[in-house]
């Protein structure tokens, strides 16, 4: 007979424990399965002066640059290219500094791109630090690459550029 009342007891306490570990896994994911926020500073562009021009850049602080090929629907840099030049993916918020008018556009990969005034927004793979602007008026796949001003005005290329990498 104990053996009977031993039964339910057991099976409460399983079911005790299922339902604690299934709240957890649902708690899980509803957690996971919700997309993270993101902070307004790691989507945010801002102004630096970078070799006396008051230019774009990222949260972090590296150049922007815009692409001369480029139109205002439409990306040119793609494969090889935004390797070298990765594209500021999905929106982005105007930080401190930044007037012009930010936007996006759809890449021939169905990505979101960031633009302002018009210019697909890209950062270079050689900046490595922030107050770099390697790429600046760097003739390379097949076009000129040019820091984004905060005016959204092409910056006149700088004599401590990239040095003429021909990508």
């Amino acid at each position: 007979m104990s053996f009977t009342l031993a039964r339910p007891a057991a099976g409460f306490a399983l079911l005790a424990v299922l339902a604690t570990g299934c709240s957890a896994a649902v708690a899980g994911y509803h957690a996971a399965a919700k997309p993270a926020a993101s902070s307004s500073s790691s989507s945010a562009v801002k102004t630096a002066t970078i070799n006396g021009a008051t230019v774009l850049t990222n949260a972090r602080g590296l150049t922007l640059y815009s692409f001369a090929p480029d139109t205002m629907t439409t990306s040119k840099c793609n494969g090889t290219c935004a390797q070298l030049w990765p594209p500021v993916h999905g929106r982005v918020t105007a930080g401190p500094g930044v007037t012009g008018q930010l936007g996006t556009i759809t890449r021939a990969d169905g990505a979101i791109q960031a633009t302002y005034n018009g210019h697909p927004l890209y950062s270079y793979a050689a900046d490595t630090a922030p107050g770099q602007a390697k790429g600046n008026g760097l003739n390379a796949s097949g076009g000129v690459w040019h820091e984004v001003t905060a005016s959204g005005a092409a910056a006149p290329a700088s004599t401590s550029g990239g040095g003429g990498y021909g990508y």
